[in-house]
């Protein structure tokens, strides 16, 4: 298994330009966010739905990625855990509103992604999940470990 300097490096060799940067920071978390908002709004088992609503499809996926981080860099998925509090926390109260969740995850999915591609072609570099499926896992990581080199953090 590769180490998470390995991926994190490799990753970033393909956001160096700011303005790609930033619409990473904003697209993202918009990614995430609604990702988890598209697989909460399927349908599950009516057993599950009775015992809570926080057993979906969306919350289980967030689980196994955590699985992922945790075998990857503990430290950093100490913060992602607190990250998928935030992420489901947020969706939760998304899946409330008067919109249907998925209409409105849908509509930030592609608008964050023509977001993502917008940056690629100003970098100059092809996305990264195209060589590697598990980058798409590595993006919202990568955000956090800039965060946690900011507070001087280890990983």
């Amino acid at each position: 298994m590769r180490s998470v300097h390995d991926w994190l490096d490799e990753y970033g060799g393909s956001h160096r330009n700011p303005v790609n940067k930033t619409l990473h920071w904003i697209c993202v978390p918009l990614i995430l966010l609604s990702l988890i908002g598209l697989l909460w709004s399927i349908p599950v088992p009516a057993a599950w739905a009775v015992r809570t609503p926080f057993l979906n499809w969306g919350v289980l996926f967030m689980l196994a990625a955590l699985v992922y981080y945790y075998a990857l860099a503990w430290r950093l998925a100490l913060g992602m855990t607190l990250v998928t509090v935030v992420v489901i926390a947020m969706v939760y109260g998304a899946s409330r509103l008067p919109v249907t969740l998925w209409l409105l995850s849908v509509m930030v999915f592609v608008a964050a992604w023509i977001g993502q591609f917008i940056g690629h072609r100003i970098e100059g570099k092809k996305p990264s999940f195209f060589k590697d499926i598990q980058f798409l896992l590595i993006g919202p990581l990568w955000l956090l470990a800039f965060v946690y080199q900011r507070a001087r953090l280890a990983y």
